[in-house]
């Protein structure tokens, strides 16, 4: 959290220099950057895996994007595991693993800011209270289900309170194997998102008083 505070009110410009990383030449890579600088300058473990992103601390970093202090956009949690679907029980998910501490960062996301002009703002560190855990296993049951039964692909990101499920790889050809209807099949992995909505009220609660 000293760490997190240091970065408050700096540029990514200002993080990128110190850390003698140089700025992306392509605006559009510019969102994969500053997730991994924020992660380079407050000392992730880079060979986290499937872990937590702070291993020895158990917390997983979360950069997010805002525009006027919300979250411009939904974030992303962790990918799928498509095949195994049906079998999975929320008490040992992927998801429950990487929500059970989270670091917070917002950025400033602005369009009519410059990458370098960007700011961080202060961070939040965050547990589930046990509504917002029930919110969470609820959805996460419902969206798994549908996958497991053999759904995965008619999902939209409409669906779910809290969580959204979206499409998640490198191109619109990546494969993976999911339970079908008529047995397995190949689709496009899928990743779990928190709704805009749910990191917003996160952040306006750790605002107040």
């Amino acid at each position: 959290m000293v760490r997190a505070a240091a970065l408050e009110g700096r540029s990514i410009g200002e993080i990128a220099a110190a850390l003698g990383t140089p700025l992306p030449l392509e605006p559009r890579r510019a969102k994969g950057f500053v997730g991994t600088l924020l992660e380079r300058a407050l000392g992730a473990d880079a060979a986290a895996g499937d872990g937590p992103d702070f291993a020895s601390l158990a917390i997983e970093l979360k950069s997010l994007p805002v525009r006027g202090g919300r979250p411009a956009e939904s974030t992303f949690v962790c990918s799928i595991r498509m095949a195994t679907a049906d079998d999975e029980t929320w008490a040992t998910s992927r998801l429950r693993r990487r929500l059970a501490r989270v670091l917070f960062l917002p950025v400033d996301a602005a369009s009519v800011a410059p990458l370098p002009e960007r700011r961080v703002a202060a961070a939040v560190l965050w547990s589930p209270s046990p509504a917002d855990e029930a919110l969470l296993r609820g959805d996460w049951e419902d969206l798994m289900g549908a996958i497991g039964a053999g759904r995965g692909g008619t999902l939209t990101a409409r669906e779910g309170r809290v969580l959204q499920v979206r499409p998640k790889a490198a191109t619109a050809r990546v494969r993976t194997v999911a339970v079908g209807v008529d047995g397995p099949e190949r689709t496009l992995p899928l990743g779990f998102y928190l709704r805009a909505t749910f990191t917003g009220a996160i952040l306006a609660a750790a605002r107040r008083p």
